[in-house]
């Protein structure tokens, strides 16, 4: 999908440029609402491609960044908010939270205007109209499921404002679930499980849908029908595991068959700088609180392998340690990483850049445009094993089956989790190896809270790679399970009110 309709795109965006309120997306330019929307079929496609457009700001990685606000990494300054927040010193008028909010809404509104004239569209295939309406779905579902988990209840928007004076009070988060879990089941309904044209790679598909929902369910704690959606993603056949743990991530291999869905970036235009901030600035920056989490290759922990030297601390241990984290002393980017290079905490993020061992490459600021994976096949094992095993008494072999699969994948190889674990000893198995295989994806930021061990993992000094203390973290329970709602928006909106402690 990068270069289809591109053309008709400015066109699409120019009718949300004219706006000044994010929800407010009732056109006032030259092109007339009327006049776009009795368009062509193309017309409707470039529209669609607008929707899309609204995911490649900085809001959808910034979703990774927030694992600069947990035990897993640090940020060099405070220039996203993260830091505010992992020290918990962040207020409500954090532009982490601001742009959170808006972005989500902006993306909202242009799905829901979509949706308003999808169903009367002189569209000349129906198929592709149902396959469109999917889409638009899909992508509302994504931006709520973002919201609710970040700051709980929140307006529920599901049709275009009448006008820039219209202000909604917050749904409770129940109900905007119940609202995101419907959208998904309809998108389901309507898309394909694959497209044949490469030129329709990084649409939604059944298996995003599909995938979303069980990851809403998951984080909601409704482990069975999660586990029964997860199960429906790994029966349809369509993904698999990608050999290379490393390799998933970089370019060559971009759309491979672990990849559910992710946002597509294109050279010259469509362009993010993750790459940059993670070499030239060292802002991603792993901790030590993590790096040793990390298993031998013995599958035992550092405490308690006879594997482990303190004297070689990094070798002999899980591979996706040396496929994930830059280390000083070892290659990275065709040289020997240094601690004046990984200046921050003597790690760096690796994973999700295009950095390799051997090769060397200069991003420069704002010039990646590699694809930012949402939806992946690996996250919806963790999340079929985690669900099973917490509907269940005892794990059961589908549940060693979904773990031993990710710790067997071609370059990783770890051993096979003992036999005979309880259902809490599993749980922590599970935890650890959602910690490891997801690093840097966003997923942790969501998952020590859902777990309710922020409070005691984010409580403390997090270490850079000499054990030294580089900060002392601190996690409030009766305020930062949520974020605030930006304090510019409640003094827009009446109706609004603010979460517990901000």
């Amino acid at each position: 999908m990068k270069n289809k309709y591109l053309y008709i795109l400015p066109v699409f965006l120019m009718l949300f440029a004219s706006c000044n309120d994010l929800l407010d997306i009732d056109p006032t330019s030259q092109y007339s609402t009327d006049t776009f929307w009795s368009g062509s079929d193309e017309q409707y496609a470039a529209a669609l491609v607008g929707v899309y457009n609204s995911l490649m700001s900085n809001y959808l990685y910034f979703n990774g960044e927030l694992e600069q606000a947990t035990p897993n990494e640090i940020s060099y300054n405070s220039a996203n908010g993260t830091r505010e927040i992992a020290l918990g010193t962040a207020l409500s008028t954090s532009s982490m939270f601001s742009s959170c909010w808006a972005n989500s809404y902006k993306g909202i509104g242009r799905a829901n205007t979509f949706l308003d004239y999808i169903d009367d569209a002189d569209i000349t295939d129906e198929d592709t109209k149902n396959q469109m309406k999917g889409e638009a779905l899909f992508i509302r579902a994504l931006l709520y499921s973002y919201l609710v988990d970040y700051f709980g209840d929140v307006p529920l928007i599901l049709e275009a404002p009448a006008s820039e004076q219209e202000t909604w009070p917050r749904t409770a988060k129940d109900e905007v679930v119940e609202q995101i879990l419907s959208d998904l089941d309809d998108a389901a309904s309507l898309l394909p499980t694959s497209y044949s044209s490469s030129s329709d790679i990084g649409r939604a598909t059944q298996g995003a849908a599909l995938a979303l929902k069980a990851r809403v369910l998951l984080y909601n704690e409704r482990w069975a029908e999660a586990a029964t959606a997860a199960k429906t993603v790994i029966d349809l056949g369509v993904y698999d595991l990608f050999p290379d743990y490393r390799g998933f991530y970089l370019p060559d291999n971009e759309n491979n068959e672990e990849v559910i869905f992710d946002v597509q970036y294109q050279s010259p235009d469509f362009l993010h700088r993750r790459d940059y901030e993670c070499y030239n600035l060292n802002r991603w920056a792993p901790l030590k609180n993590l790096v040793d989490l990390y298993e031998m290759t013995d599958g035992k922990s550092i405490d308690e392998s006879e594997l482990y030297d303190p004297e070689n601390p990094y070798e002999n241990r899980d591979p996706r340690l040396h496929q994930t984290i830059a280390i000083v002393g070892y290659p990275y980017n065709g040289k020997t990483a240094t601690s004046s290079l990984l200046y921050e905490s003597g790690y760096g993020l690796k994973k999700l850049t295009v950095y390799t061992d051997d090769e060397t490459q200069t991003i420069s600021d704002n010039n990646s445009d590699l694809n930012y994976i949402v939806l992946r096949y690996g996250e919806v094992l963790l999340t079929y094993a985690e669900a099973l095993n917490e509907s269940l008494s005892a794990p059961n072999s589908e549940v060693y089956w979904a773990i031993n699969t990710i710790r067997g994948r071609e370059t990783v190889e770890m051993p096979e989790l003992e036999a005979g674990l309880t259902k809490e000893e599993m749980r922590e198995a599970i935890h650890l190896e959602r910690r490891i295989e997801l690093v840097g994806e966003g997923q942790f930021y969501s998952d020590f809270r859902r777990w309710g061990t922020a409070e005691e993992l984010n409580n403390g000094p997090v270490y850079n790679y000499l054990g030294e203390v580089i900060e002392t973290r601190s996690f409030n329970p009766d305020r930062d399970y949520l974020f605030a709602v930006p304090s510019s928006e409640i003094d827009e909106n009446e109706n609004l009110t603010q979460n517990p402690g901000w």
